[in-house]
Parts: C-alpha cells; structure tokens; sequence
C-alpha cells in the first residue's frame, strides 16, 4: 500500500511539474497512476493535501541526511560543510521538478501548503546550525548569522536552477540542452564556488569584526 501512495506522489510531481499545480486535475493524476479516484481520497482528500504529502515526502529524506551528517562523529565541520554543499547542489539539480514546484507553490498557495514549507525549511536550518554551532565551539569558524548563511547556500543555488535559459547563456550551452550535461557543467562550478565561498565566510582567520559588533548586526 505504501508503494501505490510513493507511486500516487511521484506520478503527481511530474504532472505538476509539467502542467502547473492549478492545469493538473485529480483526474489527471488517477489516470497517469493508473488509479481510481477514490484510491486518491483516501490518501490525501484533496489535491492541496497531496501537495502537502509531496513536500513532506521529498523533504523528510534531506532531513535523514542531515541529521545522519551532524552525528558523524569521523568527519570534522569542515567536511560537514563540503558534504552539505554536494548534498544540496545534487539534490536539488537531480530533483529540479520538485524544487521547482516548491518554489512556486510554497509562496502562492493555502496558508496550510506556506505553514508546511516553512516547517521544512526551519527543520533543516535547525540541523545546519548544529553543524556551524558545532565548527564554532572547536574554534574552527567565526561567528556569523547562520540562518543567512545558509540563504546564501540556497540563494545561490536556485538563482541558477530555476533559470535554465540564463544559465545555458552562463555555461556557454545551448537552451535545449538535456539535462544530464547540464548537470554535468552547471554541479561542479557551483559546488567549487560555494564551498570557497563558506571558506572565506566561515574560516575563523578571517574574522574581521569584533564577536561584539557582530551579534549586535
């Protein structure tokens, strides 16, 4: 039963990828998974609620993988860090349908589907703070404001994943590109550069302002 709920899920991501949240019906859906439309009631009762399911269901494997990090007790911060940056550059290029319908619609849609993206994201941000927190303790980073920190990480990501056609101009590629070579350019430059970036950002000897000034920003 848990397999025809995944499937359900999967099978809707890519119709709302595709046709938008408002073009895809439930009807839609059942027919592409192969399902009646009762079997969809009794999942999600609505097409709202299994858009919630779908962020909950993509979201709650990042939190596995975060938690999973900050308890690695082998892997210093500055490896937390380098792994965190290849984690969210890969899972959000290899997951571009998902994140691009998150984007969209945890902004324009119920108050219930904006309270649910949130949750995810303030979840997540409470893992990468421990690994920060826990750099800082053992004298390795700077104090610095870590729920900005981590806007940057995503910023800087969704700035070039949700505009394929500015960045093909970008990585020299034509717009129709498929998108494994665009994976293929657009991954390591943007895991090269956000890993530099966290290093001058983070490293302690780059500390340029007082602790007391900072906490005071």
């Amino acid at each position: 039963m848990a397999d025809k709920r995944e499937h359900i899920l999967v099978v809707a991501e890519e119709l709302f990828a595709e046709k938008g949240f408002d073009g895809t019906s439930v009807r839609d859906i059942a027919q592409q998974a192969g399902v009646n439309l009762a079997m969809i009631s009794y999942y999600f009762g609505s097409k709202e609620k299994l858009l919630e399911s779908l962020l909950e269901f993509r979201a709650g494997y990042a939190y596995g993988i975060l938690e999973e990090l900050n308890q690695d007790q082998s892997l210093s911060p500055w490896d937390k860090i380098d792994r965190l940056v290849d984690f969210y550059v890969d899972r959000i290029l290899n997951n571009l349908r998902f994140h691009n319908i998150m984007y969209q619609e945890s902004s324009t849609r119920s108050e219930e589907i904006r309270i649910k993206a949130k949750d995810i994201k303030l979840r997540n941000l409470e893992q990468i703070s421990k690994i920060i927190t826990d750099g800082q303790q053992k004298g390795l980073f700077r104090q610095v404001d870590i729920p900005l920190t981590v806007g940057t990480i995503m910023g800087t990501i969704s700035s070039y994943t949700l505009s394929k056609f500015y960045t093909c101009a970008i990585l020299a590629l034509n717009e129709d590109v498929d998108d494994e070579l665009y994976r293929l350019r657009l991954s390591p430059r943007l895991k090269a550069h956000l890993k530099q970036l966290l290093r001058a950002h983070l490293d302690i000897h780059n500390d340029s302002l007082p602790p007391n000034r900072l906490k005071g920003l």
